[in-house]
């Protein structure tokens, strides 16, 4: 027989499906009185959620903090949103974790670099759309990669995260026990960002598989970093197959960001 808060987190999924709203799969939150967004330096008891981002619609997650206020700054001179020349105040100023900058309802935030740095600012950026009741939410990192079998500059929309394997799924150790999740993204999403590529016509763009990797050099195949077990050979016969397998870039946080967004409602991509 199902329990009291069993028949509750399944009547709340369906009405977070219903309403698109943002979801969390984490029953102790409603037990908690507080819930402090450690690395932003928020909290439901100090900051009013739904009125200062409720409006929500869509976040754009990359790994530089400077590089995210440079966005913010030109994606809303572009959309005629506040003031020409303003500058976007930094919400998480009482951090030096990430940064994050809101222009209407568009939010901008820096994820570091790796699937640890970009997993913690999502659980809290997560938690964060939730408190504030937000709903219809598409997030999408964007960012630079190294390319496979692309002319430099290009553009990579990712199809699905895949790992050093080539498969398209995350592992996470969770209780000393392995846990895997999918890394699709949104087929809709990824066939509406296309179509923008094709109308903008400025770049080479691709949709592709997108290798998630642990670490910058040996996980990427570079021949540079300060151990190197592998031949240049070997190293280039990596690169065949992944192409082989549909493989067009490599990054760093992909893996983590579909999972994550798969788990919570959220419409995510990775340009």
């Amino acid at each position: 027989m199902a329990t009291n808060d069993a028949l509750n987190k399944k009547t709340e999924d369906k009405q977070c499906a219903k309403d698109a709203r943002v979801c969390v799969p984490n029953p102790h939150l409603k037990k908690m009185k507080d819930d402090i967004l450690y690395h932003f330096a928020l909290g439901t008891s100090t900051h009013d959620f739904p009125a200062l981002f409720g409006d929500i619609k869509f976040v754009c997650v990359g790994g530089s903090p400077s590089r995210m206020k440079t966005f913010i700054t030109y994606i809303a001179e572009l959309l005629d949103i506040g003031n020409p020349g303003y500058d976007y105040p930094n919400i998480c100023a009482g951090t030096d974790r990430y940064a994050m900058y809101k222009a209407g309802p568009i939010l901008s935030v820096s994820h570091g670099m790796g699937i640890p740095s970009i997993a913690i600012m999502l659980h809290e950026l997560i938690k964060l759309l939730y408190h504030a009741k937000c709903s219809n939410v598409t997030i999408i990192r964007i960012g630079t990669s190294g390319g496979i079998g692309l002319t430099p500059g290009s553009v990579v929309i990712t199809k699905q995260a895949v790992d050093a394997t080539f498969k398209p799924q995350f592992e996470q150790i969770i209780l000393g026990k392995s846990v895997i999740r999918s890394t699709y993204l949104d087929e809709k999403l990824t066939e509406d960002l296309m179509e923008c590529a094709k109308e903008l016509d400025q770049f080479n763009t691709v949709i592709g598989n997108t290798l998630c990797t642990l670490d910058f050099y040996e996980g990427q195949a570079r021949l540079d970093g300060a151990i190197c077990t592998y031949t240049e050979e070997e190293k280039m016969q990596y690169l065949k197959e992944a192409h082989m397998t549909g493989v067009r870039n490599i990054e760093m946080e992909s893996s983590v960001f579909a999972a994550m967004c798969n788990l919570s409602g959220l419409k995510g991509n990775v340009i």
